[in-house]
C-alpha cells in the first residue's frame, strides 16, 4: 500500500525554514570528476565530454553538506583523507563550503572517481582505490558527539557506532556494514539505502535488530518505507540532469526530519523534495534554499 498522500506533503504551503539542529556526519569522501558525456561508455566506443569539472564528493560530503544547508548550525564532519594533494584540495574545498571538518590523515593516496552523466540524465560511476575511513582511536575530538542531536554515519568502524548512539537520532546506509550494525547490537532510528544497488543490497531477515524505520529508495518509482509501506517519487520540475547524490540527498532529509520529531511521512515528503531537487543539478550540491513541500 501506499501512504496515505501520493503527492508531496502540503504544509500550508510554506517554504521550508532552516533548524536549529546540531548535527554530525562520519563518512568518506572521494574526489570526483563529474564529466557531461554524448553517450555512456560502450565496447568500442568513444565517447565525448561536453562539461566536465572536479570537486570532493561521497556520500559523507553530500550528507554533510545537505544538513549543513539545512540548519542554522555548521556541521561536524568527520572523515579521513590521504596526505596528498587531493587530500588538501578536498579539506580547502569543503572548508570553504562551511562544515566543521575533522580529518583523520592517512598516508594512503585520496579515493578518486569518475561520474559520467548522459543527455538523458543517467549516469555511471566508477571509483578508484580504497575507501578511506574515519575510526574512534583517532584523535578527533569525538565528545562532540555527545552534544549532537542527529548523526549520520557512512562510514567508520564499529566502536564508533556505538560512540555515535549516544544522540537523539541516528541514521546508517548499508554501505556502513550490515555486519558491523548487527555486532553492536543496538538500535538506530534509520537505515536508509538503495533498493537497486547491489552494494546495499540486504534482506529484512539479516538485520538483528530492526531499526525504528527502514527505508529502500527505488529511484523514478520511489520506494519502500517499513513501517509505513510504499511511497512515490516526486514528479520532476524541471528535466533530470544528473542522479549523482540524489539518493544521500534524500538520506539527509531523512535524518532532518526524524530530528524535528515529524512523521515519517512528513519526513519522507522532504526526503522527496531534497532528492528530486538534486537529480535536476548537475553535480553533488545544488542550491536548496528555497525548497516548498
Amino acid at each position: 500500500h501506499y501512504f496515505g498522500y501520493n503527492k508531496d506533503y502540503i504544509l500550508n504551503k510554506s517554504k521550508f525554514e532552516k533548524g536549529n539542529f546540531k548535527f554530525a556526519v562520519i563518512g568518506h569522501i572521494e574526489w570526483m570528476n563529474f564529466l557531461k558525456v554524448d553517450n555512456l561508455p560502450k565496447p568500442g566506443i568513444i565517447s565525448h565530454s561536453q562539461k566536465s569539472f572536479e570537486i570532493p564528493a561521497g556520500g559523507g560530503s553530500v550528507i554533510a553538506k545537505t544538513l549543513n544547508d539545512l540548519t542554522c548550525n555548521k556541521v561536524h564532519f568527520f572523515t579521513s583523507l590521504g596526505k596528498d594533494f587531493y587530500g588538501k584540495r578536498s579539506y580547502e574545498i569543503l572548508s570553504k563550503m562551511g562544515m566543521n571538518l575533522h580529518v583523520a590523515w592517512r598516508d594512503k593516496p585520496t579515493r578518486k572517481g569518475f561520474s559520467l552523466t548522459d543527455k538523458k540524465g543517467e549516469r555511471s560511476i566508477t571509483v578508484i582505490g580504497e575507501r578511506l575511513e574515519p575510526k574512534l582511536n583517532d584523535k578527533l575530538n569525538w565528545e562532540i558527539l555527545r552534544d549532537m542531536d542527529g548523526i549520520f554515519l557512512t562510514a567508520g568502524d564499529l566502536n564508533l557506532l556505538k560512540k555515535a548512539r549516544t544522540s537523539k537520532i541516528l541514521c546508517v546506509t548499508p554501505r556502513f556494514g550490515i555486519d558491523k550494525l548487527n555486532q553492536s547490537k543496538i538500535k538506530i532510528d534509520s537505515l536508509i539505502g538503495s533498493n537497486l544497488d547491489p552494494g546495499e543490497s540486504y534482506l529484512e531477515k539479516d538485520l538483528k535488530i530492526k531499526p525504528r524505520f527502514i527505508i529502500k529508495t527505488e529511484g523514478e518509482a520511489g520506494g519502500l518505507c517499513i513501517p509505513g509501506g510504499r511511497y512515490q517519487a516526486s514528479e520532476l520540475k524541471n528535466q533530470k540532469i544528473d542522479s549523482y547524490g540524489c539518493g544521500d540527498s534524500f538520506a539527509a532529509g531523512i535524518l532532518y526530519g526524524l530530528t524535528s520529531e515529524w512523521d515519517i511521512e512528513k519526513t519522507i515528503s522532504l526526503a522527496k523534495v531534497l532528492g528530486r531537487n538534486c537529480i535536476e543539478h548537475f553535480g553533488p550540491y545544488p542550491e536548496i534554499l528555497n525548497l516548498y513541500f
